[in-house]
């Protein structure tokens, strides 16, 4: 009854101090907000993203909020069945000022953790000055199982929880290509290296050339595990 009674005490503790705490916690680290445009990577944010793949309400409402903040620009696709069927998915056409080398599709999930993670290199130039203006990509949807192999399980392709980047273009500036540049000590070669730091909060899994050979020409950024980077 007593441990009961201290139990009932705390929760009305923190009830009492939820608005207190609300107004002073920053931005990425207060668990019971909606996920928003802007939060930073913490892991309050990863578990905020992490959740999304089950509550798909929660997942369309920051897919708008994220394009009425101008960091994505998506058209919602129709179901599909087959051997692969997707729900939910979107045609997601740009990240703010950044344009792809083509659309593609993405679940959800994946649309706005790739919106976070964009956003955040747009904002960091490559060194001279010359800004992100695109992103060269191999797509995201394809229905198979993993490495392409006769049997197994299926890909992250497969449900398009996943998208492999091949290269950056930046306004005025040179075409960064991850097969290209990855072992360069240039200026390239370190923001390419920084780019795919800085992507491994966001997603679930980033694979990326030091991985294996199959991923050499590509960066590989998916939803499964929990910040798996290599």
């Amino acid at each position: 009854m007593k441990a009961l009674i201290i139990l009932l005490l705390l929760a009305l503790l923190g009830w009492a101090a939820a608005p207190w705490l609300s107004s002073r916690v920053p931005p990425g680290w207060h668990p019971f907000t909606p996920l928003a445009p802007g939060d930073p990577p913490t892991w309050v944010t990863r578990y905020k993203l992490s959740r999304l793949a089950d509550d798909p309400a929660s997942c369309r409402a920051i897919l708008q909020r994220l394009q009425q903040a101008g960091m994505l620009r998506y058209r919602q696709v129709a179901d599909s069945d087959g051997r692969c069927p997707l729900r939910g998915a979107v045609r997601v056409e740009r990240f703010g000022t950044v344009a792809l080398s083509a659309s593609f599709l993405a679940s959800c999930p994946l649309a706005v953790r790739s919106a976070f993670w964009v956003a955040t290199q747009a904002a960091r130039p490559l060194e001279g000055g010359a800004v992100l203006a695109r992103i060269d990509h191999v797509g995201s949807f394809a229905c198979r199982n993993i490495y392409h192999r006769a049997e197994g399980r299926r890909s992250e392709h497969a449900s398009a929880d996943a998208w492999d980047v091949t290269g950056f273009r930046f306004a005025g500036g040179p075409a960064i290509g991850v097969n290209a540049d990855w072992q360069q000590s240039s200026a390239a070669g370190r923001w390419l290296r920084r780019a795919f730091r800085q992507a491994c909060p966001w997603y679930g899994n980033a694979l990326g050339p030091d991985y294996n050979a199959a991923h050499a020409s590509h960066f590989h950024f998916g939803l499964r595990s929990w910040g798996t980077c290599r």
